[in-house]
This record gives structure tokens, C-alpha cells and sequence, in this order.
């Protein structure tokens, strides 16, 4: 159980390591998922007169996080302010992350077609040097020729 467990993670933090911002997006989408419901669960823990059901304390997480705050529900407990300080902040992360993400595949794109459309100037005069190259090589075997005849 355990090797095969470390063989995910590691799996895992090789594909990470491979697209470092989808990687990213990825953990701070889970992250985010987690302390989501937790912090849904745990408002109704720390502020029940505010949150009456745990129903409720998902939806302001998830309006929480999401960065939309409705303000239908707010907590009213030290408690519940803390955590909903927690929540905003990594609400706040996971937008950040997934705009660098897209932004991040937005440029590759770009830079991929870029790269198909125009060729590299050095790479086409490295061709122009072997076309000259290979016509005085034929010019010199030319030359032996009628004048070797």
C-alpha cells in the first residue's frame, strides 16, 4: 500500500515538474477544494447561530472563496471572522494561480505559432552558408574535372 502510494506521488511530482504552472493549478485547485469544506464544516462548529446547518456554511465557503460574498450570511464569532479571513486568502490564491496558468498557456500558444510562422534567423542562415557552401563544393569538383580532363 505504501510503495504503491509513493509511486503516485512521485508519478504526481513528475508531471508537476514537467508543466510547473498546470501543476500548480492543480494543488491550489485541491487546496482550495479542501479548505473550502472544512471551513463550511468548521463555521458551523465555531458560529451555529449565524449557520444554522452545515448547507449553509458551505454555501458562504463557497461564496467565500469564489471571492463573491454575497454578505447573506456573514460570521459573527472571533472564530468564524479568522477562518473567514483564512478562506478569503486562499480564494484570493486560487484565482491568482488559475489566471497565471491560462495566461502562462495563452503565451505558449502564441509563442508555439510564432515560432512555426517565422523561422528562426539564425537556423535559415546556418541554411544559406551550407547552400553556398555546397555550391562552391560543386564549383571546385567542377573545375578539377575540366581542368584535370
Amino acid at each position: 500500500m505504501a510503495s504503491r502510494l509513493q509511486h503516485r506521488v512521485d508519478v504526481e511530482l513528475e508531471r508537476i515538474t514537467r508543466k510547473p504552472l498546470r501543476g500548480a493549478w492543480i494543488a491550489a485547485a485541491v487546496v482550495t477544494s479542501v479548505v473550502t469544506v472544512i471551513a463550511g464544516l468548521l463555521m458551523r462548529l465555531t458560529d451555529p447561530q449565524t449557520f444554522p446547518n452545515i448547507g449553509l456554511g458551505l454555501w458562504w465557503a463557497i461564496q467565500t472563496t469564489t471571492t463573491v460574498g454575497y454578505g447573506d450570511v456573514v460570521p459573527a464569532s472571533v472564530a468564524g471572522r479568522i477562518i473567514a479571513a483564512f478562506v478569503m486568502v486562499i480564494g484570493i490564491a486560487f484565482i491568482t494561480v488559475s489566471t497565471a496558468a491560462i495566461t502562462s498557456a495563452f503565451l505558449e500558444a502564441a509563442r508555439e505559432r510564432r515560432a512555426v510562422e517565422s523561422p528562426d534567423p539564425l537556423l535559415a542562415e546556418v541554411r544559406a552558408l551550407r547552400d553556398q557552401m555546397e555550391a562552391l563544393t560543386a564549383e571546385v569538383r567542377a573545375g578539377r574535372r575540366v581542368g584535370g580532363s
